[in-house]
Parts: structure tokens; sequence; C-alpha cells
């Protein structure tokens, strides 16, 4: 059976209002996952405690949003009334310890309406929808999960600030990932100090649970292979490796380009109804925003769970060293991370 051959160059997908809202929800990776999936690791027992947190506070949320007056900010900024309840929960801890799967486990274990969305994902929303739409769709959610809890520039902060002041005001609950605990979220990306009143809003709301452990992606794994030898090689690999499925091929220089022309927010939209991925010349990105656009791919591949075959550098090549030690770090490491499993799982297809 032949393989379908596509390509992302040749995508210009658009998406309405009501579908990128239905869009924030757990990826089919942990479309199915529950508290129940989730197997703590016994050398390291703050995974369990966190998993018993997360249920408590899931015992909290009620089954819609937008009662208003309750939050934490209407406390800080004088409201008429505080809650007593936490108002959110914020999972700290390094990369590949579990942490989005104990998030979307707290996801399908309440009422909705909700969403579940990167960081990105919700300033990328509120880009294509504008802040005041963004609000008035979110407040009525009883719970608002943000995976990969990030402020990448001042005007992140503020308008992060300001979308979870609005939302927990409407009494929607609140629960985060991230690999920075909250009081240092910003730090080596900007002058976090001029900011400290807005990254204050957004820790002091949270109660803070960490979860230890070391990547299970790398768990007793072999590294990623290498990339293959040439065009000819990718081009029996695909055909091999994933008969009578559809793949998206594309040089790598066209795609990174490709990326600048279509909105972060249509990411999801660009790759869907696709097996695979292969990319012809991959190469070490040198431009800090190429490298972040990549980077929000790369999160929605492995969203999807979509495996690549490549040619070129390793992924472990695909950003500067000088990016890799920036202030950017950690996203650039988590991107390589989900890359190499990707690739890893293109391997053994």
């Amino acid at each position: 059976m032949s393989t379908q051959i596509e390509h992302l160059v040749d995508r210009n997908p658009r998406v309405s209002a009501e579908e990128l809202l239905d869009g924030f929800r757990p990826s089919e990776r942990f479309g199915e996952v529950s508290f129940d999936t989730y197997r703590p690791d016994p050398s390291q027992p703050t995974q369990a405690e966190a998993v018993q947190k997360l249920k408590a506070f899931a015992a909290g949320v009620s089954g819609r949003g937008g009662q208003g007056g309750g939050g934490f900010f209407s406390k800080l900024f004088g409201g008429s009334k505080a809650s007593t309840a936490a108002q959110g929960i914020y999972l700290d801890g390094g990369f590949g310890v579990g942490k989005t799967h104990l998030l979307a486990s707290l996801w399908h274990a309440v009422p909705g309406p909700k969403a579940f969305g990167t960081f990105v994902e919700y300033t990328n929303l509120v880009g294509a929808l504008t802040f005041r739409r963004t609000v008035d769709a979110l407040k009525e959610y009883s719970l608002v999960c943000i995976d990969e809890f990030e402020l990448d520039d001042p005007g992140d902060t503020v308008l992060m600030s300001r979308l979870m002041r609005e939302l927990a005001d409407a009494g929607v609950k609140l629960a985060a990932t991230s690999n920075t605990l909250p009081g240092s979220l910003g730090e080596g990306r900007f002058a976090a100090q001029d900011f400290q009143r807005e990254i204050q809003v957004l820790s002091s709301q949270f109660e803070v649970v960490r979860v230890d452990g070391e990547d299970y992606r790398h768990r007793g794994l072999p590294q990623a292979p290498s990339p293959l030898a040439d065009d000819a090689a990718l081009d029996t690999a695909i055909e091999q490796h994933f008969p009578g499925k559809r793949v998206a091929l594309d040089d790598f220089e066209a795609l990174v380009d490709q990326l600048s022309r279509v909105h972060p927010s249509r990411y999801r939209a660009l790759i869907q109804d696709l097996d695979a991925m292969a990319w012809r010349g991959v190469r070490t990105i040198d431009q800090q925003a190429v490298a972040l656009r990549f980077v929000v791919l790369a999160d929605r591949l492995y969203d999807r769970d979509l495996p690549i075959l490549s040619t070129g550098v390793p992924f472990d090549q695909v950003f500067t060293e000088e990016m890799m030690a920036g202030g950017y770090q950690k996203k650039y490491y988590r991107a390589v991370s989900r890359l190499t499993a990707l690739a890893r799982e293109a391997d053994e297809a």
C-alpha cells in the first residue's frame, strides 16, 4: 500500500473562534489518562503526594465558572469578597516527570465547561480572538488548565496577569504546570524586577506542588536514532515505516519559512489528519524568533504523537549552543526532549 505524501508548505488552515476554543482539550496523547493511570515513581514520594493534592483540588471545582466575586484577585485588588479556598494549583518539576499527565487527569476529573492548553496557546488565543473575547469565553468555564507556564516577555507577563485576574474573579479555578517556580518566572528573559507586581500576582494565587523525578522519556531508553544518510534513504524509510499512511514531507528550510506565515494558533490545524513527519536537511536554527516558532510546532507534534523521520543534523543540534544556555533554554530543552522521543517512535514504527 503506497504512502500518501503531503506537504505542510502547501497548507494554510483557516480556523474559526469556535474551532479554536474546541481545541482547548488534552491532546490524543493524554485523551484518556486519569489519576489511576499515572504511575508514581516509588523513589520520588512527591509524585504520589501530587496525585492526592490534585484529587483534593478537583473535588473543589464546581460545575461551571462565571459565578464571580470570590477569587484571590478580588481580595488582592479590593474586591468585595475573598475565597478561602485555593484559587489555583501549580505543579513545579523538571522535564518528563508526568506533570502534563497529572494536569490532563485533573481536567478529565472535573465537570465542564473547561479548557486545557499550553501557556503559548492561551497567548496565541488572545492574539487570534482579542483579549475581551477570550475572557468572555473562558470566564464561563469551571477550570482553566495552563500547561508549560512560562513568561517570555513583558507583554506576556502583563497579558497573563490580567487574564488570570479576570478569570479568577469570575470564579474560575486555575491549574498550571511549569519547570520554573512561579516567583522565578521571567528570569533570564527580560528585566523581571520591573514587572514584580505582575509576577507576584501570578505567583501568589497558586498552591505550589513539587513533582520530582527524572525525564521518563529517557529513563532506560536508547539514545535517539541518527538522522538518515540522504534523501533517498529518507524516501525509502517513509515507504517502509508508514505504508498507507499520510506523511508530510518537507524541506526543513521551507518548513520554517512556512511557520512564519501561519499563526501559531493554527499549528494544530496545520498538522491535522497526518500520521507522520519527514524533513529533509534539518539544520541548526540560528534566529530566536524562528526557533521559538519551531518550539510551538514541536509541542503540537508531540501532542499528536506524530513520529518524525529526517536527514541533516540530529535534533540535539537543532538549536544553537547560545540558545540552549540562554533565557529560553527550558523551552529548547523541552523541544529537544520531545523531538527525540518522536524520532525514536519513527525508528521503531
